[in-house]
């Protein structure tokens, strides 16, 4: 199987998104970054509910958002996620958040988040091998 170094991930701006003036409200950005990362997970062969019924949660434990432009209702998303970098308990996902319609096309957001693996006691628990590795595969060399 192909390792992804980049997932793309699209939506369209949902009404319930936006202010009264049709402006993305802030906190949405990071909702997209779950479905980025989600979708990245699914492209390496796992999902967010296969790791918890083996026992292991992912919890967030850092966010950062650079707003650039805003998003408004209706328009088309393009989310693309990456593996910035992987510890053993630990993950680090890039995103950079871009308009692709209507025109002219623009990058809305960069962002990053880190996860950390938890057991179901709430304890800092490693990553399972298979995981670990596919995270390592599929991380984005260093500039």
């Amino acid at each position: 199987m192909s390792v992804p170094r980049r997932v793309v991930s699209t939506l369209r701006v949902r009404y319930a998104e936006t202010d009264q003036m049709g402006v993305v409200y802030h906190a949405h950005y990071l909702v997209w970054c779950e479905i980025g990362r989600t979708d990245f997970l699914r492209a390496l062969g796992r999902t967010y509910a296969q790791l918890e019924r083996d026992g292991v949660y992912l919890a967030v434990t850092d966010a950062h958002v650079r707003y650039l432009a805003s998003a408004r209702y209706d328009e088309e998303i393009r989310i693309e996620t990456w593996i910035e970098r992987v510890l053993s308990r630990a993950v680090t996902f890039g995103y950079e958040i871009h308009r692709t319609a209507p025109a002219p096309p623009a990058r809305l957001a960069v962002a990053t988040t880190t996860l950390v693996a938890l057991d179901s006691q709430g304890t800092p628990t490693r990553l399972p091998a298979d995981v670990l590795q596919a995270l390592r595969d599929a991380t984005m060399p260093s500039p």
